[in-house]
């Protein structure tokens, strides 16, 4: 399950989408995948407009459902006026972005091929944001109405336990951040966003 295709199902919902954005679980792995002569990049999530144009990369998605309303409530004003939000959000992705790599270093490769400077490199990086994010989740900008900061560190962090590394326990000794990431699964839209994983 990709936590990217997450934070974008989480937005569909609580813009109140769903019946708008009509949602496409596909498996995307695979050289001869059809979805790759939609989306050569193959990323995902990606978002198919009514005139054809696709949008790709989770943050331009969510930017894109989020003012179809010329009323956004998830993103930060334009300008200096959001930049805390956006400063934030930055370290939340580079906290998904890194656990990704890692767990896919795990994941989808054999263990004699697994690049040991990869999984220290990431291991120590996911310990210091989780650090971070330790304190800052007292802050204005995460204990605030829900917002794409909260939204990605929540799918960084809130999931199923295969796509935390062994030797990860971001909980220990963060009760923080250990109640701010109980109390965010706890909204619908994030438990709603998880999708079973016979159709990942």
């Amino acid at each position: 399950m990709s936590p990217y295709g997450r934070i974008v199902r989480i937005v569909r919902q609580e813009k109140g989408l769903e019946e708008r954005v009509p949602l496409t679980v596909l498996k995307t792995r695979g050289e001869e995948n059809p979805y790759y002569e939609l989306i050569p990049s193959g990323r995902v999530p990606a978002l198919v407009l009514d005139d054809g144009c696709i949008l790709e990369e989770s943050g331009l998605i969510c930017w894109y459902l989020d003012h179809l309303d010329d009323a956004p409530t998830l993103h930060p004003p334009e300008g200096l006026e959001g930049l805390s939000h956006r400063r934030i959000e930055a370290v939340a992705r580079s906290m998904l972005d890194g656990l990704s790599l890692w767990g896919r270093e795990y994941i989808y490769r054999d263990k004699a091929i697994r690049s040991p400077m990869i999984l220290a490199h990431e291991k120590a990086r996911a310990e210091r944001l989780a650090d971070f994010f330790e304190s800052e989740v007292t802050g204005d900008v995460m204990s605030g109405p829900l917002n794409m900061a909260q939204i990605t560190l929540a799918c960084a962090l809130h999931g199923r336990p295969k796509d935390r590394p062994a030797g990860y326990d971001w909980r220990a000794n963060r009760p923080n951040l250990t109640d701010w990431v109980e109390r965010i699964g706890q909204i619908q839209s994030v438990v709603d966003s998880n999708i079973p994983a016979e159709l990942t």
